[in-house]
């Protein structure tokens, strides 16, 4: 078949090629250039680079140097050529030899954007900061006119400097290694040493950063590590500051006093020290201390550690300032440091409020302000693949998480074995449970908003108290075991651990289960274990602990997930039973951790109880459905979830499916 050549205006061309794979489609085989790759041939890119020599101050605010041009296939073009290109016609043009895209808005619009952030940055500077959230094409915060990079007509690269330094952060064990020296009672594994080293990179480069390795996996050790070394290294001697929840004060002294006995550690709190003696405490007093611990509550009530200009602010449990509005979360942004660390066993990037709130933090206006935030992330959410990849590269440097499950991080700890304990309702739970579900339905006709939320949720709660037993739900004291199927399971778990004269950990979440479960279980093994809830004093945590991993004789510790589901070490344990479900993965994990972490030397038994036929076992379901999105960005717990469903299918959800529920009652 002969060719035709045809003649077309450089539009024709360029449409021509946007069409092809709808001829291709339709048979036609259709040639051309190698160069024209993704059916259409270059297109000029504004090319900015930051970061190209080192500045001249360290931290978020430094400033770094911006450099933009035009390019072509990575080459540069001059002014005469930019001009012809934006004073050509859409379609194509003939630029060194190759022909290339015009779209005479979309490369004028970027221009005129990048050559905005160039004048500004000659003008006022362009902080690190704002480096980052370019480098990401977060834009720069604050900036309400500028509109997201147009992606296809602009690129924004680290220069030397910066791309070396974002190298360095994410390969901490490429880092020249930092010592604690002999002042350190202990061993660093491999993986420690390297977080240590990352650790001290951030705090070289006046940067924050957030600890989020994985339950266990020894934080503490990491964070006194790096206070010993910085405080080898520091002539002119600031303490620092450490806050977290009551319940892990004396676990932190515990600690120093056996990792880092040179520490010179006061804890500012009530369950430390009485009242007269705290009056007496202030910056003055503590300028020789190394270290000053407290918490998050006893923080809000003390003016002079806001006050106070502090060397690092480390936090423990950084999830406890997730919600902004809360009166600890703003005591703790007030605080003054040089550098501020927190430390999490969550993943944190799983959950953007907390992911914000930390970051504000540790980092303030990296990720903007909190609407600025939401307006990126939506932005991202629209992107058809990896569509928070660039929010993931813009937090990396400063977060660093490792996981126990990970090998390359530790070979040696022993096996974690996770098995659903299904459990039958007795008949007096399948009765109340259905009375329950068709009262709900009955008050779902009348309500609507904030009101049908709290209504769900109350039902929700009761659902739960009734898979456990009917007395939690009725308050009339008895909990006879033949009453529940969870405790006729847990006394067939409990014999079992009794014969092989090994110990448990025993979760619940309601603080009113404790007492009938260690009554319970007392009567199963024979002898008395250990309760601790949030009513618990703090003083008296530690010692629980140590008579739980010391004493032979304690088979089994009743703990309230709150209470005891953080911070807590207690290797002793093998098996690990969630009496009820938290209905929150990250938060079981964290409470199954108290047993699997270094330490360990037995494999371990996690027991998660499920009634057959109810809502705990529908939930159980959509939990594991949900765990193939572990690396998205998920927000939320199962109970918000079901608040938000349509009142058909949350009834469909909480109904009763009786057979399944009874299979095993006689």
């Amino acid at each position: 078949m002969p060719f035709h050549p045809l003649r077309w205006s450089p539009q024709q061309a360029l449409q021509f090629l946007k069409d092809v794979p709808a001829i291709e489609s339709a048979g036609v085989v259709v040639r051309m250039p190698a160069s024209w790759r993704m059916n259409h041939p270059a297109r000029p890119q504004v090319k900015a680079t930051v970061g190209g020599n080192a500045p001249s101050q360290l931290g978020m605010d430094a400033l770094l140097d911006f450099r933009m041009e035009v390019t072509l296939e990575g080459e540069s073009l001059s002014k005469a050529e930019i001009k012809r290109l934006l004073a050509h016609s859409d379609g194509l043009t003939l630029i060194r030899g190759k022909w290339a895209e015009v779209d005479h808005e979309r490369l004028h619009r970027t221009l005129e954007q990048f050559e905005a952030i160039e004048r500004r940055a000659a003008a006022d500077g362009l902080s690190f900061g704002e480096a980052m959230r370019l480098l990401a094409g977060a834009g720069i915060a604050g900036d309400k006119t500028a509109a997201p990079a147009d992606i296809d007509w602009s690129q924004t690269v680290a220069g030397p400097w910066l791309a070396e330094t974002l190298a360095t952060l994410r390969h901490p064990d490429w880092l020249m290694r930092v010592d604690p020296g002999q002042y350190f009672q202990g061993t660093l594994r491999p993986y420690q040493q390297s977080g240590v080293q990352w650790l001290y990179l951030l705090t070289q480069l006046k940067l924050g950063a957030c600890l989020a390795d994985d339950m266990g996996l020894g934080k503490t050790i990491q964070v006194l590590s790096l206070l010993l070394v910085i405080k080898n290294e520091d002539m002119a001697r600031k303490p620092c500051l450490l806050v977290a929840p009551a319940s892990l004060l004396a676990n932190w002294a515990a600690e120093i006093s056996r990792f880092a006995p040179s520490l010179k550690t006061v804890v500012v709190h009530p369950s430390a020290a009485p009242s007269e003696k705290l009056n007496t405490y202030s910056a003055d007093r503590c300028a020789d201390v190394d270290l000053v611990i407290t918490s998050y509550g006893f923080l809000t009530r003390t003016p002079w550690l806001e006050t106070t200009s502090w060397r690092f602010v480390v936090l423990d449990e950084a999830q406890a300032i997730k919600n902004p509005g809360a009166k600890q979360t703003k005591s703790v942004k007030r605080l003054k440091a040089e550098m501020r660390i927190a430390l999490t066993g969550t993943p944190i990037e799983n959950r953007l409020g907390d992911l914000w709130s930390i970051f504000d933090f540790i980092n303030p206006g990296l990720l903007g302000s909190s609407k600025e935030f939401s307006a990126f992330v939506k932005r991202l959410s629209d992107r058809p693949h990896n569509p928070y990849g660039p929010l993931r590269e813009l937090v990396r440097p400063y977060v660093l998480r490792r996981l126990k499950t990970d090998k390359s991080i530790i070979a040696d700890l022993p096996d974690k074995t996770e098995v659903k304990t299904f459990c039958p309702l007795s008949r007096k739970q399948a009765a109340l449970y259905q009375q329950a579900v068709a009262e709900l339905a009955g008050h779902l006709e009348d309500v609507d908003g904030i009101k049908r939320r709290g209504i769900v949720l109350a039902f929700l709660m009761r659902l739960k108290q009734i898979c456990n037993h009917p007395s939690q739900w009725l308050g009339d004291g008895a909990w006879n075991e033949e009453d529940s199927g969870k405790l006729v399971r847990l006394r067939d778990i409990a014999e079992v651990v009794a014969a092989r004269q090994e110990k448990a950990l025993i979760f619940t979440q309601f603080k009113e289960t404790t007492a009938p479960l260690v009554a319970f279980l007392g009567s199963v093994f024979g002898r008395p274990g250990l309760v601790l809830h949030g009513e618990t004093e703090v003083k008296k945590r530690k010692g629980l602990v140590r008579q739980f991993q010391e004493d032979e004789d304690v088979p089994f510790f009743v703990l309230s997930v709150k209470a005891g589901g953080t911070g807590l070490n207690l290797t002793a344990a093998s098996h690990v039973i969630h009496f009820d479900r938290w209905w929150n993965p990250a938060v079981e994990n964290q409470a199954t951790d108290r047993a699997f972490r270094i330490g360990q030397t037995k494999n371990v038994l996690v027991h998660k109880f499920v009634c057959r036929g109810t809502v705990e076992e529908k939930i159980d379901h959509m939990i594991e459905s949900k765990k193939q999105l572990a690396g998205d960005f998920l927000s939320g717990g199962a109970d918000i979830l079901l608040t938000e469903m349509k009142d058909e299918e949350l009834l469909r959800l909480v109904t009763l499916d009786l057979g399944a529920a009874m299979k095993e009652v006689g």
